[in-house]
């Protein structure tokens, strides 16, 4: 459906948990969240976020630094007095089973619009047992909170507050007759429905344009144009609408056959919307692509899955569709290096003042000793010859010593902003326990981008259930600047079927380094629901081309069980401007929308410097 079609004042809107799968496909962790629904009817529900979770639990903190896993049951889905919403759920562990820390009481969400969630905490319900059961609902009458639990011996009960956040002058809890809630069927694999609320249709249209992929559903170019060489009509754009309301600028292949340059006068021409087609995978046993761009060139490189990590390839083309078939060209390999001597990981290109570098992980030997390292290619260098780039250097604290000694420290990815440099990278801790892979932040010296001029800063654990789902892993982070916001999208889980991508922003004029500027979103935005075919999709980068047009390099298993590999695609923007990394060609563009017409106006050769018009008409 259009967002623009839907005229109701109100819809409705589920929420549920589903019932996992195995390990592979959905894993407890991943089941064991609040998911959403919407109907116009409330009876055809349409599963949003591909039927996915939209709310986990976070994990609890040890005292060692660890973490551990939590899941959640029996959301249940109300109105706060103020007009925003709350959630009540059963906290459990993350294979679903009772959490003792959560006995007698339940956990509470707020958000303001059903995408953006705060854990408030959990509620002291005041009972002795496990919690089972949960609803909640605000009497106006008594401007109370009346909270209703059934416990593990079956009872039920109800409790009053004034508040919830904080939870002030909660009632003892008083037994009161069984509570049911209103039964819901829903055609929707492996759903465990829950509670169903009336939503606006202004809240209804964000959900739907947030959490439901868009598609190309009419195409507008020029009626007319003037031009005096086919150069020219280059400039003439054709524009996409999507679905949800949104627009992307495409280029256009015209049949100029019939134009004769030379002569003035109004000629009718027709041309088809250009689209560059990328068969996925576009590199077999090839993880962690980045792509970049520098002088004039494109050059492609990825971790290495073919000879287990021990060298890295670079390729050149003059546009990204041939990097797909060009030449791989090695520039680094475990024999090059002493300090370099196993595992090559994750490699990417950096321009910082003008200079360009390789930011890469690599280890003398061992797993353990991986380390964040960057290399510079030397003045003129050319950068598909080993011999024209620098020893890598491993990354140094301002201090001079080594980044990290007590575990590894790898994916480092760099960005300027202003005058500065930003660094950010995975950092995870061995000794005297594993604490799982974490994201930290840091500023470095423009002219030596290998060394910190700031202490490191925390950005994000992995503390929901899909990005510790089978190992506790934040990593592979990418900045994507645009719209007067930064983009940091990250990989998360274990590098199976199972990886995922999640998302952390912040405002340009923002503080970088204080973590209380970023928002983290409480969902992943690409995982292995999210494009037929594609698993485990992960560590992805950004490429802008000549035309604006912003790509994505990612990989992800093109089958369940099959290799690493690298895909492209491009990046869509929502109706909030966020990155939508899951629009394949097919949605991109409507194939029977691409046939396009316009006249072109030829000028006498003396009026050849002419504007192109701007006025568009639907085709």
């Amino acid at each position: 459906m259009k967002l623009s079609e839907m005229n109701q004042d109100s819809y409705y809107l589920l929420c549920y948990t589903r019932l996992p799968v195995d390990e592979t496909t959905y894993a407890p962790k991943l089941a064991y969240s609040m998911h959403l629904a919407w109907s116009e009817n409330k009876a055809d529900f349409q599963p949003l976020g591909h039927n996915s979770g939209v709310l986990f639990a976070k994990a609890t903190d040890n005292s060692d630094g660890t973490l551990t896993a939590k899941s959640l049951k029996k959301p249940y889905l109300f109105y706060l007095k103020d007009g925003t919403f709350g959630v009540l759920a059963i906290r459990t562990e993350a294979d679903g089973s009772e959490d003792e820390s959560s006995k007698g009481s339940v956990l509470f969400f707020t958000s303001k619009d059903l995408l953006h969630y705060k854990e408030e905490g959990l509620i002291d319900l005041k009972g002795a047992t496990f919690v089972t059961d949960i609803a909640c609902h605000y009497d106006m009458s008594q401007m109370k909170y009346i909270i209703r639990f059934r416990d593990d011996e079956g009872a039920y009960y109800q409790n009053k507050t004034s508040d919830l956040n904080p939870l002030t002058e909660c009632s003892a809890p008083k037994k009161t007759e069984p509570f049911t809630l209103e039964e819901v069927t829903a055609d929707i694999e492996g759903i465990v429905p829950r509670n169903v609320i009336s939503i606006s249709k202004e809240t209804a249209r964000r959900l739907a344009g947030k959490l439901l992929v868009p598609e190309n559903d009419r195409i507008e170019v020029p009626a007319e144009c003037q031009a005096s060489c086919a150069e020219d009509l280059k400039k003439v754009k054709a524009t996409a609408y999507y679905t949800d309301g949104t627009t992307a600028s495409k280029n256009i292949d015209w049949d100029t056959s019939s134009i004769d340059w030379n002569g003035a006068g109004v000629y009718p021409i027709t041309g088809r919307v250009h689209q560059d087609h990328f068969e996925n995978p576009i590199a077999i046993h090839r993880a962690d692509p980045c792509i970049g761009r520098w002088n004039g060139k494109y050059y492609f490189i990825a971790t290495n899955d073919a000879d287990n990590n021990h060298s890295l390839y670079i390729r050149e083309a003059d546009n990204i569709p041939d990097l797909v078939h060009a030449e791989e060209i090695k520039i680094l390999d475990t024999n090059m290096y002493e300090h370099l001597g196993g595992l090559l990981w994750a490699p990417e290109f950096h321009i910082v003042r003008g200079e360009l570098y390789i930011f890469h992980a690599g280890t003398p030997g061992e797993f353990h000793k991986e380390q964040s390292h960057v290399m510079k290619l030397k003045k003129g260098g050319n950068p598909v010859k080993a011999e024209d780039w620098e020893m890598p250097v491993r990354v140094l604290k301002k201090d001079g010593s080594y980044l990290y000694e007590d575990g590894i420290t790898l994916d480092m990815t760099c960005f300027e902003l202003g005058e500065d440099v930003f660094v950010v990278w995975a950092q995870r801790q061995f000794t005297p326990v594993d604490q799982g892979s974490w994201l930290y932040i840091a500023k470095v010296s423009p002219e030596e981008p290998w060394k910190l001029i700031t202490d490191p800063v925390l950005l994000s654990k992995p503390d929901y259930g899909w990005a510790n789902n089978h190992v506790f892993v934040d990593e592979g982070p990418f900045t994507l600047m645009i719209n007067k916001k930064i983009f940091l999208t990250f990989a998360s889980a274990l590098i199976d079927e199972t990886y995922t991508v999640g998302l952390l922003s912040a405002d340009l004029g923002a503080d970088l380094m204080n973590p209380m500027s970023w928002i983290k979103e409480n969902y992943p935005i690409l995982t292995s629901r999210s494009v037929p075919g594609e698993y485990g999709p992960g560590h992805n980068s950004y490429v802008t081309d000549e035309d604006g047009i912003v790509w994505n390099a990612y990989h992800a298993r093109f089958g369940i069980g099959e290799p690493r590999s690298s895909g492209i695609r491009r990046v869509h923007f929502d109706i909030d401007g966020y990155p939508v990394l899951d629009l394949t060609e097919d949605k991109d563009l409507k194939k029977e929308l691409a046939a396009v017409q316009t006249k072109v106006y030829v000028p006498e050769r003396e009026h050849a410097g002419k504007e192109i018009y701007e006025a568009a008409v639907t085709v």
